[in-house]
């Protein structure tokens, strides 16, 4: 990533493409996985849902106050980072922004890698039984690690072509993700017998053990669009009219 700023007439991200960064991101096993954790810890659908909107509300703030930046000056993180911490000094949150950004493109490889072995071993059987090449002690199976290098093969092929590519796969996403949200979600009411069994269900925890649940779930909420909010510069740098960007006064 260069650090130079975007020169207008480079910038091509429009309304359209800022949303469909946002699908992209919102609909995916990760944020399911991180919603159901809440009702299986003993929360109701509202709680849950009311848990989710304040943190999403919380890290908001920052998120536009830091995407400003980039949308006015054509600046990234890195960059941006110097304001407060010095020329050399903005290498340590950029590195550890990209420590964080390594971890997390892991965990989501990797969800990614094993969602696509759940679908080939159904048509490939053999894949689950394949020799087991790691040491038990790993725990990892020979054919999920194949499935997990093969997307991260993928992923890396789009990084390699550049922002342009990623701009293009994220309006593909955006048509494609609300579609298979959608009958995922069918298919979860039609295994569920409805929604009745969702919305009944009772909340668990009541009083103190209420709060204290509350609280680290909340955390984890912001946390999931924390690392975002820092280096949003990165993607807001590349919008192209006023009206797509941060307001400027």
């Amino acid at each position: 990533m260069t650090l130079h700023p975007i020169p207008q007439n480079r910038r091509s991200w429009g309304t359209w493409n800022y949303a469909a960064l946002w699908i992209s991101m919102s609909l995916c096993i990760p944020t399911y996985m991180l919603a159901s954790s809440l009702i299986e810890g003993g929360m109701n659908w509202w709680q849950s849902i009311l848990t989710i909107l304040i943190g999403n509300t919380v890290v908001l703030i920052p998120m536009i106050l830091n995407g400003h930046a980039g949308a006015k000056y054509g600046i990234p993180f890195p960059v941006f980072a110097r304001a407060s911490f010095g020329t050399r000094g903005a290498n340590i949150p950029a590195l550890l922004r990209a420590i964080v950004a390594c971890g997390w493109f892991g965990i989501q490889t990797w969800i990614g890698g094993f969602a696509i072995y759940q679908m080939m071993k159904l048509w490939f059987p053999a894949l689950a039984t394949l020799p087991q090449i790691f040491p038990d002690s790993f725990g990892l199976q020979t054919g999920p690690a194949i499935c997990f290098f093969i997307f991260w093969l993928l992923n890396m092929w789009v990084v390699y072509l550049g922002v342009e590519s990623i701009r293009k796969l994220l309006v593909f996403k955006a048509i494609f993700l609300p579609l298979a949200a959608l009958a995922l979600l069918f298919w979860a009411i039609d295994a569920g017998n409805g929604l009745g069994p969702i919305l009944d269900q009772p909340a668990t925890l009541t009083g103190p053990a209420f709060w204290a649940f509350f609280f680290p779930a909340l955390t984890g909420m912001v946390g999931f669009w924390a690392t975002l909010s820092l280096n949003i510069p990165d993607f807001t740098r590349y919008a192209k009219a006023r009206k797509h960007r941060s307001t400027d006064k």
